[in-house]
């Protein structure tokens, strides 16, 4: 049976990492997972036992294509709460997960062959969606002096119909501030662009807030998530907000291509909204884990990067060692023990010569891994 053209996407590497990493331990092998941007903990304990009663109570069965009524409105005041905005809960759309927000969005605001930019490195995820909906993915090569963020001339002469930002971004860890998001929609508005702002790493910042594209514009669309700050990656439940007219056209596709997000998923998301303390304990973590890893990777050799402003990755520039970053993650996690991603997930013209770091783990597993990197990297320069 012939398969069709946009079917074919690139794999999504860090996963294939993955489970590279999952044949070593079934091996016997202990690894350390600094791959994957997964937080270490659980999901909120409340969480977990708000929809332990509710299975008690309820069957759980479909809900709204929007989503449960009480999560929406919990998250509008989410917005008000971290933002001081006041958001309209029938513009939140519960979604599965932030690729079930990403697959409507694109669905909405492009039609086939339409072009969308993104910056690079950037979320590999964001191409290959686009690929398989038949719309033309335009990586917009950032730069080091912009932090590796898109900037408004970075739009010329690209014929652009979309933009999707990500702010903390996916892998390098850098936010737009008030002034150059501004500027970014700005561009994006005055030449027809669409712009969709990716904020699933809000909540997950270190120095300064991060700033929501809704404190600048109404037209735009936002896409977040349970999975990063709420510790949620598995249950597959994630939010975007829309422009008050572009309601109904997502609610169509939400009910015939999702029915609905997880009920499960929905309970436990809109009781975790209110485990604050836990949620800042784990925050505490992240922020340890990022100086361990900046001070650990700088004495393991892994110089060459900019410090994160939030998310929980690094980004470095390995070229130093190595223009074949695949093949380099692969010595590491076999010589090492480490599982780290290489750039090329993120950056296919650049990527070769970058390796993203995860400290979403505990933080044994962190000193554990800067530890076994230490050691590889002093033994491979002695052997030249």
């Amino acid at each position: 049976m012939k398969s069709s053209t946009r079917s074919q996407v690139d794999p999504f590497i860090v996963m294939d990492v993955m489970e590279a990493a999952r044949q070593a331990e079934d091996a016997g092998r202990s690894i350390i997972h600094m791959e994957v941007g997964q937080p270490g903990t659980a999901a909120p304990q409340n969480a977990r036992i708000a929809l332990a009663q509710q299975m008690e109570q309820d069957a759980l069965g479909y809900t709204v294509a929007l989503g449960v009524p009480e999560l929406r409105k919990r998250i509008s005041g989410l917005y008000k709460e971290w933002y001081n905005l006041d958001i309209d809960p029938a513009r939140i759309v519960v979604t599965s997960g932030s690729s079930g927000a990403f697959l409507l969005a694109f669905t909405a605001l492009f039609d086939a062959g339409a072009r969308v930019g993104l910056g690079e490195p950037g979320y590999p995820s964001y191409r290959q969606i686009l690929k398989a909906l038949s719309l033309d993915a335009v990586g917009l090569q950032t730069r080091l002096e912009n932090r590796l963020q898109p900037v408004p001339d970075d739009l010329l002469g690209q014929d652009l119909d979309g933009l999707i930002v990500a702010s903390p971004a996916n892998p390098s860890g850098t936010m737009l501030n008030a002034d150059d998001l501004r500027a970014l929609i700005g561009a994006c508005q005055a030449q027809g662009i669409n712009f969709i702002s990716d904020e699933i790493y809000h909540g997950i910042q270190y120095e300064g807030r991060a700033v929501s594209a809704l404190e600048i514009s109404d037209d735009v669309y936002v896409i977040n998530s349970f999975s990063k700050f709420f510790s949620m990656t598995g249950w597959r439940v994630g939010w975007m907000v829309v422009p008050e007219d572009h309601i109904r056209t997502i609610e169509r596709l939400a009910q015939n291509m999702f029915i609905c997000a997880p009920h499960a998923s929905q309970v436990a998301a809109l009781a975790a909204m209110e485990c604050t303390e836990e949620l800042q304990g784990n925050l505490d973590v992240y922020t340890h884990n990022r100086q361990l890893m900046i001070e650990g990777l700088q004495a393991a050799g892994f110089r060459n990067f900019a410090p994160p402003d939030g998310a929980f990755y690094i980004y470095a520039d390995v070229s130093e060692f190595t223009d074949n970053s695949l093949k380099f993650c692969e010595e590491i996690l076999e010589h090492a023990g480490v599982a780290v991603t290489p750039g090329l997930d993120f950056d296919p013209k650049r990527g070769a010569r970058t390796i993203r770091f995860s400290y979403a783990r505990a933080s044994e597993d962190i000193v554990e891994g800067i530890r076994r990197l230490k050691d590889y990297m002093a033994r491979r320069a002695a052997i030249g």
